[in-house]
Formats: structure tokens, sequence, C-alpha cells
């Protein structure tokens, strides 16, 4: 399918408590490719998605397929709310909610970090929805160095003054964690992070949920997900790591080898927390993934 001939509509949908949630949908239901549900990280949107949802509903996984991308309360084009609702409870029912909503009964979970999360606690409250799972750049063991980082500049970040401006930002705060962007993808990254409203930047996320990362205490010892990792051993699952990732170790990549029959890691190249899912070559293994999980 050509790129111009996809359909991509915005949906909006009630969360059970009401308030207006968004998702980006690619392609139609009739497509015969087991559909993706994109789920991004803690401060991130749909838009991360875009340009591996068109690839993949335009059938670089073998067939198209729909691929539907969603904003969590407090995020993109969703409502914001009581930054104390920006929950992963509260989000895993609105995520189940807009699976019903879309005609979801089942999909191929492609998660970013906090969308990972969701993938794990989904195979507890409802296994039969995932066929099989792209965790990217998240795990059972969450860092607290890299929770910490992340602390440091969620809802923080000052207001930039162009998209030059905004492109440097991103730079300078994420230039450890990738050091292998080009030009034109720094500008995507700020774009995706940025957008401009009556002349002004301002981020894609309430600055509220600061106020969920100021609540954790890191210097106790982080829960683990090990029994939600472990309900994902009746579908293949694939692994993404950042090379330079602070947030998902090597270790626990390989402990995840160990625990599940139907495992497979890579390694994103000059990428830290989290990739970006913007390159050929990173696409090209979610896509080879898919197919095989459906072969």
């Amino acid at each position: 399918m050509h790129a111009k001939d996809l359909a991509i509509e915005s949906r909006f949908i009630s969360a059970p408590d009401g308030l207006k949630l968004h998702a980006r949908a690619y392609g139609s239901p009739l497509m015969p490719g087991t559909p993706v549900l994109c789920l991004p990280g803690l401060a991130r949107t749909a838009e991360d998605f875009d340009v591996i949802a068109r690839a993949l509903a335009g059938g670089a996984a073998g067939r198209p397929r729909r691929v539907v991308a969603l904003d969590y309360r407090g995020r993109g084009l969703s409502d914001r709310d009581n930054w104390k609702n920006y929950d992963l409870r509260v989000e895993n029912a609105d995520i189940l909610a807009c699976m019903d909503a879309l005609g979801l009964a089942h999909a191929i979970f492609l998660g970013t970090s906090r969308g990972g999360l969701h993938t794990m606690i989904t195979a507890a409250t409802r296994p039969a929805a995932i066929k099989a799972a792209i965790l990217n750049d998240i795990g059972p063991v969450v860092e607290a160095q890299g929770l910490a980082r992340i602390r440091g500049y969620v809802g923080k970040l000052p207001a930039p003054h162009s998209w030059d401006d905004a492109k440097d930002l991103a730079r300078r705060v994420m230039g450890a964690q990738f050091t292998s962007l080009s030009e034109d993808e720094w500008l995507a990254y700020a774009k995706l992070t940025f957008q401009e409203k009556d002349g002004k930047f301002i981020p894609r996320y309430d600055v509220k949920l600061m106020n969920q990362l100021e609540a954790l205490d890191l210097e106790a010892p982080l829960p683990t997900a090990w029994p939600q990792f472990e309900g994902l051993a009746n579908v293949p699952t694939l692994s993404l790591r950042g090379e330079n990732s602070d947030l998902l170790s090597e270790a626990t990549v390989a402990e995840m080898a160990q625990r599940h029959p139907r495992f497979q890691a890579h390694t994103v190249a000059g990428q830290g927390h989290a990739p970006l899912l913007l390159d050929a070559a990173t696409i090209g293994v979610i896509a080879n993934f898919i197919a095989r999980s459906e072969g």
C-alpha cells in the first residue's frame, strides 16, 4: 500500500471516568494483519509512532495492518487531569477501554518505556489481548539512575524560542543518551517533544507529570515486575535496548532471555532511553519480528 493511500484518523474515546482520550488510527480494521497497539513513554505521545505506524500499516511486516497509537490522559490530544490520576492503574484501565471502543479484541503490543510496563500489566489484566509484545527499552527491573535522570527534566525544561532552540535543547538534555543522531533526527526529536501553540513552544504533556516522579523514593529499592513479565511467556516477545540506556541494563535483558522461552533481544546502536523508532534498521527488526510472530 502506498503511504498516500493510507487512511489516518484521530479518534476520541471516553475513559471509564468520562475523561476524553485520544488515539491515532492508521488503516482499516479490515486489513489482514494482526493489529498493532502502540503505547508511548511517560511524557511521550502517539506522535512518537507516526513513522513506524505508517510503515507497519503499509505492509512492512508482510501484510497491511491496522495500527493504533494512544495518548495517555494528560498527554498529546487527550484531556489533562489531576496529576494523581497519571497512575499506571488508571492508565491501564484507559488502555483497555480504548481497545474495547476501537474493536481491538487483541493486538501486537509495541510499548516504549512506560508503554512496556503497561504491556506487562496487560499480560495480567487481559492476557488474551496480547498476541506478541515489543518492549522498547524497558524490563521488569528499572534502574534508579535512569529514573533520576528523567526526573531531572520532565516538566522542568525551559521554553524554547524557536525550532532551532528546541533542537539544541533536546541535544543538550539527551546528547549523552543519543550519540549518533543526525541534525534532521534531532529536529524530529524536538518536534516530538514540543508543540508550537499561539506563538509559544510548550511540551506535548502536562508538566504536572513531574509530581508523579517527585513522589518516588529513589533511595529505596524499586519494585520489580518479574511476575508481570512472565505473563508474556506464551507470546513472542522482542526486547529493544538502547546501547546507551541507563534505564534497562544488559543484565536485566539477559535474565529476561533466561526466563522467557520465546524471547528475542536487539540492541539499537548509538541510542539510549528510549530508542526513537525512526531509523529504517530498527523498523526492519520490528517488522521482521512481527512477520515471524504471525508465521
